[in-house]
């Protein structure tokens, strides 16, 4: 018994033009389902290293603060407050500053572009072509 070739191209019947299509379409769907997840994975990525930078860094300044607050209460002792108001007024200004630099950390992450832009792109073109 002699096989038959597979139909050329043109030769195909619509079913099995539309198993075709359905199947590429299918693969597609799962490429830029894997494209978002990977793009998402990045980002998220990038968001986590930013945060463990923000961390150390605000650990290390922390130790370093704490010498310059305790020298600065020091200073403004000796220029005659009592302890306690000298204590006092350094503490409001290293509170303000440090209010001031959380704002700001926090403002960096707000603005952080979390959405998978090239997936979505991907998308719009495919729905629009």
């Amino acid at each position: 018994m002699v096989q038959s070739a597979p139909p050329a191209k043109q030769d195909r019947s619509l079913g099995e033009l539309l198993a075709e299509l359905t199947q590429e379409i299918t693969t597609l769907v799962r490429q830029e389902i894997t494209l978002a997840r990977v793009e998402m994975t990045d980002k998220a990525a990038n968001v986590g290293k930013q945060l463990g930078m923000l961390a150390a860094g605000g650990a290390l300044a922390y130790s370093g603060v704490l010498a310059i607050v305790a020298a600065l209460i020091i200073l403004v002792a000796q220029a005659g407050l009592p302890l306690w108001a000298s204590a006092l007024i350094v503490g409001v200004v290293v509170a303000g500053v440090g209010g001031f630099l959380v704002k700001k950390g926090i403002d960096a992450i707000k603005s952080q572009d979390l959405v998978p832009r090239q997936t979505l792109e991907t998308l719009k073109d495919l729905k629009n072509g």
